[in-house]
């Protein structure tokens, strides 16, 4: 006799109408969610040691908190599988030492969206993407992730769009950022080594960010010419909100390559961005940004006001990942400051 397939214990009617109650509990980020049983948090579960009633999520202002069984809960919702699940739980370590994610960046105007980094050999064992298509759609770690963040952060920590969540426009991607650093083709350390831990560890990284912004760059003839793109690019008007403003760049393999073959190090590379990114007083001034309002100025005309407060990773993160087809980098503007620290998985 034939086995029966699994196919054929499946019900549309009752899965469509499953997801309709779903959608009219309220819970959905807009897309149609995994129904999460008693049984599926548990397999979540145990993929991790920590007790399930540890609180790893709050908003401490509004007194609220997610515990690990919460988490996973919205794990299974957001459509991971059961061995993403250290990385989610990661993802939130990270989070928990972000100053403006305790504070109120969830409920900015900016509706600043969590990058999550991935580094080590769970990148491949889980098949988190790296290369081409990096900050798109089509890989289930990469997407579902941060939508388990994302979930949380709506039915745990109640952060609602029309309510809590004020973003003026918002951003595309708040909730599908993550990516794999291409360790194997990048000539520098990984993120995670400036982020405290030892290569080749399995490691989790997350930085909010308000904006990408390409640097497409494919024709220079010489790595200084690729070097003022981005200043150029990180440097404009229109992202110009505080004094100081930090920035990281997704860069191309092609174009870390073409520095690392001019011999500069990623640190070089950082403090020469840094050295040369920011704009004059005149230059802000004629835009309605002039900075001669602050405290300490008045400011001349042809004073130049840098954007980085100084050359440390925190202020001006570098993760290497995407094709190698065009040299085209990602500049990813940051909401406040990284923290600087990566987290293992546990």
């Amino acid at each position: 006799m034939n086995s029966p397939s699994p196919t054929d214990a499946l019900d549309p009617v009752a899965a469509s109408l499953v997801t309709e109650y779903l959608f009219d509990q309220g819970w959905s980020d807009g897309l149609p969610l995994v129904p999460a049983t008693e049984e599926s948090v548990e397999t979540f579960l145990a993929h991790t040691d920590r007790e399930a009633d540890e609180i790893i999520a709050q908003l401490p202002q509004l007194g609220r908190k997610a515990s690990v069984r919460d988490v996973a809960t919205h794990a299974v919702m957001a459509g991971c599988r059961p061995e993403y699940f250290p990385l989610v739980l990661a993802a939130w370590d990270a989070l928990s030492v972000e100053r403006s994610a305790l504070g109120g960046g969830w409920q900015s105007t900016s509706g600043p969206a969590p990058l999550v980094i991935v580094n080590g050999p769970i990148r491949d064992e889980l098949g988190v993407n790296s290369a081409g298509g990096v900050l798109g759609p089509g890989f289930r770690p990469n997407a579902t992730i941060p939508r388990a963040l994302g979930l949380t952060v709506r039915n745990s920590l109640g952060v609602v769009p029309h309510a809590l969540e004020q973003a003026t426009q918002g951003i595309p991607g708040r909730w599908t950022m993550c990516v794999g650093e291409d360790e194997e083709n990048s000539p520098w350390e990984p993120l995670s080594v400036d982020g405290g831990l030892q290569a080749g560890e399995n490691a989790v990284s997350t930085i909010l960010v308000r904006t990408c912004e390409f640097v497409d760059n494919r024709h220079f003839h010489d790595p200084v010419e690729v070097l003022r793109d981005f200043a150029d690019t990180i440097g404009r008007a229109g992202a110009w909100i505080f004094r100081y403003s930090s920035v990281g760049i997704v860069m191309n393999p092609d174009h870390a390559r073409v520095f690392a073959e001019a011999g500069m190090s990623k640190q070089d590379v950082r403090e020469w961005i840094v050295a040369h990114a920011g704009k004059t007083e005149a230059e802000l001034t004629a835009v309605g940004k002039g900075l001669s309002r602050l405290s300490d100025g008045p400011f001349d005309p042809d004073h130049f006001h840098p954007v980085f407060a100084d050359a440390s990773p925190a202020c001006l993160p570098i993760i290497v990942a995407g094709s190698r087809n065009a040299a085209m980098s990602m500049v990813v503007r940051v909401f406040s400051t990284w923290s600087g620290r990566s987290f293992p998985l546990s």
